[in-house]
């Protein structure tokens, strides 16, 4: 059989932590299993430098670490790294078809969907065109880029106000820009952030406008939302964490079922209206979007797929 019409017990797509702990479980089990990731592991997860709220771990753990040593556990157990991008899902058809964008196919008998979720853009104009020069949405990836300079970070979450915490080792100035009259996240968050001599809050404030100069964002202009007074700052830089939208571009007239915001919906299992078809961790329609819960998620879901091929 070619690579290109390679068959496999189970494909998983997508290599964060619900999907790895999927491909760890249906490995174990003894399903031959593919795991379809482009851009290496941890997804969402790497998002953030210092996860502090995974058990097992007093003093927190490098989310890299967290997700190479994942990946490296599924791996012992004969899951096999698909390191492309898949751009076409056959849900329907028997067994699955799973198609790369170098061309190849690969066919499975069951499929766990772990794409996740990701950044939710700000909505603002340019803010694309802008996008990779001078904004961001992951502090920890392009953090690096604007040390000893000015950003701005938006949101009011444990997200955005992990990103200040980072940044401001880093770079000269931060602002902190949210919406609303006090942030959503965390006091294990929030309490480090009256120790930031360099953080400068911008609280009931959006923002109105992106500013460039040669190509590369140089500064907004912010609202306050309840004055209307608008403002202008200086920022090399702008992360924005405002929440996420789920990754479900391939789903398009899969006939799987979702919910108003496109998340798949499922029941506690992981199994979803296909036979056969199943889902994990942010994809999923849940509560709440968590490394542990989409952890359980994974392990679920690899359970699930295991009985369903046994059944068949």
């Amino acid at each position: 059989m070619s690579t290109q019409e390679k068959h496999f017990d189970v494909a998983v797509i997508g290599q964060g932590p619900a999907g790895m702990t999927a491909s760890l479980y249906t490995a174990r089990s003894g399903l031959s299993t593919a795991s379809f990731e482009r851009m290496g592991p941890g997804g969402q997860m790497t998002d953030t430098e210092q996860l502090d709220n995974y058990p097992g771990f007093a003093d927190g753990v490098s989310a890299f670490e967290l997700a190479f040593a994942m990946s490296g556990q599924a791996a012992r157990f004969g899951a096999q790294t698909v390191g492309e991008e898949v751009v076409e899902l056959q849900l329907d058809a028997s067994p699955k078809k799973i198609v790369t964008a170098s061309g190849a196919a690969y066919t499975a008998d069951a499929v766990i969907l772990a794409m996740g979720a990701e950044p939710r853009p700000l909505g603002v104009e340019r803010e694309g065109e802008l996008a990779g020069r001078g904004v961001s949405y992951c502090a920890t990836c392009d953090g690096g880029f604007f040390r000893d300079k000015a950003v701005a970070v938006v949101g009011g979450g444990n997200t955005a106000v992990g990103d200040v915490l980072y940044l401001a080792r880093i770079c000269s100035e931060v602002h902190l820009i949210h919406r609303r009259d006090a942030l959503r996240a965390d006091a294990v968050y929030t309490e480090p952030l009256r120790e930031l001599s360099n953080l400068t809050m911008h609280l009931d404030s959006v923002v109105d406008a992106l500013h460039d100069e040669e190509g590369k964002l140089s500064g907004l202009t912010l609202r306050n939302v309840k004055t209307d007074e608008a403002s202008e700052i200086d920022v090399a830089g702008m992360f924005v964490a405002v929440g996420t939208a789920p990754k479900n571009a391939l789903l398009a007239g899969a006939g799987l079922e979702l919910d108003r915001g496109g998340y798949v919906v499922s029941d506690e299992t992981g199994k979803t209206n296909i036979p056969g078809v199943f889902v994990a961790g942010d994809l999923r329609t849940k509560p709440l979007r968590q490394v542990s819960t989409a952890v359980g998620d994974g392990a679920n879901a690899a359970q699930s797929a295991f009985e369903f091929l046994s059944l068949s």
